[in-house]
């Protein structure tokens, strides 16, 4: 009797301790249960400040989409190494019914752009022009951006997502220790390219805590909360942009900006053990160099040699090594040029890529050609994964390309310009910032988009939501959302193990492996190493951020350590 009355208290108890933890109940929060993860929606981006103002859109009662906006414009306050409202980027959405969709919002060379503006009369590369002049701005295209993905599928008003933004930008907000630093750190060159702005700069060096205040960009935000697309394009802004190009002697003009719209493009979708990968068209490279990744080691036992294990390592960097060269010859702005898709994602041709790689020597670069058909004639951007209450998902990359972009402010606008130029190939066969080398395919012609490595992207498994991810990260975005895939799907992590992970990379040209610090133990080097594999230590690779569907339907976030990076749900 004594046994039974304790059975059924013991059973009393564990029921009451599994409905607390399914209706929420653990730390007074709807939603969430004792690991962090959440129900009803999460945000994870860049910012603290910018994920709130996401999660705070969710809340109300807006989906993805609206939150995303409300990130997007946050961030071109609280993150102005690259959220941005004068770059671009891409967009990937899953509804929750399944029904997928791109949106290309990247920049546009202006119409007086040519092949040949980056180089001297001898045909070399003028040093930095693409880079930190009035001459490296492509069109921006975020707001325009942020426009269509929110006429498409918001549910919310327009100004009310674009207001928190103005409301961090004319109230301030408190810098982290990395805003400040990286700030400080680029103080000469913003007041070099800047005569007569004072926009970030001060006497001091910025700290902790202080209080950061864009009077300016609160105001060219305010226009575009209350004018859409014409706050910005049209107007005082574009006025204020143009007398900025005449000011350093630029191309873009109003015609330019007038003329610039996002375009709505097809997912490129692939599949990798089961999983349904859903990822960006070019002219991302990102996604099409996603898939050739997944699939070149996708027969390889990965999980039995091990996360980060001298094999494992090696098959992936051989893998790296043949997609960067194909990227370098075949991707580029689909509008100009017929991208071979088919071709570049067929199995057998991508295996075929892995045919002379050797277990007991490092494939050199120098023998590695970009593959043939048949037929056939930033270190600095930010990312940002969001799911709703209904299950609908989005994952985008913005960027400015460089840090801080062209370190170029638009006079009473207040706000930085990108340098995208620098991701066209000025010269054949020459690297950009990144070292990438590209060819014809992504050559500077007047309106066209440049090749990006940004790869935001959606995972779906058994027909449901799995995954959404991305990071920015120049040159590194591709190998660093391939290898948080892997360490999901082969390596068992969770999302926020994955994220947190160690990297290395690997881009073709030039021909060496970049490590993080302890990405690979001692012994892993030194046989690689035995085998001709150059490997250089370098810094942080990557900041991804992602969001994970649990078997038990909870929403897990995953914000990488190397930055501000913060998730939050409900």
């Amino acid at each position: 009797m004594i046994h039974h009355k304790f059975s059924t208290y013991h059973k009393l108890i564990c029921s009451i301790l599994f409905l607390c933890l399914t209706a929420g109940c653990v730390k007074g929060q709807l939603g969430q249960n004792v690991s962090g993860q959440y129900r009803n929606g999460m945000v994870v981006c860049a910012y603290p400040d910018a994920s709130q103002a996401g999660l705070d859109v969710l809340k109300k009662g807006g989906n993805a989409v609206d939150a995303a906006v409300a990130v997007q414009f946050a961030l071109a306050v609280t993150h102005p190494q690259a959220g941005n409202i004068g770059g671009g980027g891409f967009m990937v959405y899953r509804s929750a019914s399944g029904k997928t969709n791109t949106l290309d919002f990247r920049e546009k060379a202006p119409a007086q752009a040519n092949a040949n503006m980056y180089l001297d009369s001898a045909g070399n590369i003028i040093p930095n022009m693409s880079l930190y002049t009035h001459f490296a701005s492509g069109v921006p295209g975020s707001v325009d951006g942020m426009v269509a993905a929110h006429k498409k599928y918001g549910k919310l008003k327009w100004a009310d997502l674009v207001q928190p933004a103005i409301n961090l930008a004319l109230n301030g907000f408190k810098m982290t220790v990395r805003i400040a630093r990286d700030i400080n750190r680029d103080k000469a060159k913003f007041k070099s390219l800047n005569p007569g702005k004072s926009y970030l700069m001060k006497d001091v060096d910025w700290k902790e805590g202080d209080i950061l205040v864009q009077e300016d960009l609160g105001h060219t935000l305010e226009l575009i909360r209350d004018k859409g697309r014409d706050g910005f394009y049209k107007g005082k802004t574009a006025d204020l942009i143009v007398a900025e190009m005449n000011a350093g002697k630029g191309i873009m003009t109003k015609a330019d900006l007038e003329n610039y719209h996002a375009v709505w493009r097809n997912a490129i979708i692939g599949d990798f053990k089961g999983y349904k990968i859903i990822t960006m068209p070019p002219p991302s490279s990102g996604g099409i160099a996603l898939l050739q990744l997944l699939k070149s080691v996708e027969s390889y036992p990965l999980k039995k040699w091990g996360f980060n294990k001298d094999s494992t390592v090696q098959v992936i960097v051989e893998a790296e090594r043949r997609v960067y060269a194909d990227r370098s010859k075949y991707l580029g702005d689909p509008d100009f040029y017929k991208v071979p898709v088919d071709s570049l994602l067929n199995t057998k041709y991508i295996i075929s890529r892995m045919v002379n790689f050797n277990w007991n020597a490092a494939t050199p670069s120098s023998t590695i050609l970009p593959g043939s058909f048949v037929g056939y004639e930033s270190d600095q951007t930010t990312h940002f994964s969001i799911v709703d209450r209904d299950g609908n998902a989005v994952s985008i990359t913005t960027t400015l390309n460089d840090t801080f972009g062209s370190h170029v402010f638009v006079g009473g606008a207040g706000f930085l310009l990108n340098n995208e130029m620098d991701d066209f190939s000025s010269k054949p066969g020459t690297p950009n910032m990144y070292g990438l080398v590209g060819g014809k395919a992504n050559s500077i012609q007047p309106n066209k988009r440049m090749l990006s490595c940004m790869t935001p992207t959606i995972v779906e498994k058994d027909g449901k939501l799995f995954m959404v991810v991305g990071t920015p990260g120049g040159a590194t975005i591709i190998t660093s959302v391939f290898q948080t895939v892997l360490n999901v799907i082969e390596f068992d992590k969770s999302m926020q193990g994955a994220v947190s992970a160690k990297r290395f990379h690997h881009q073709w040209l030039p021909d060496q492996v970049d490590m993080e610090a302890d990405a690979l133990d001692s012994l892993t080097v030194q046989k690689l190493k035995q085998k001709g594999y150059k490997i250089k230590k370098r810094g942080a690779i990557g900041r991804v951020d992602g969001i994970l569907k649990t078997k038990w339907g909870y929403y897990e976030g995953g914000a990488d350590p190397r930055g501000d990076d913060t998730k939050l749900g409900w």
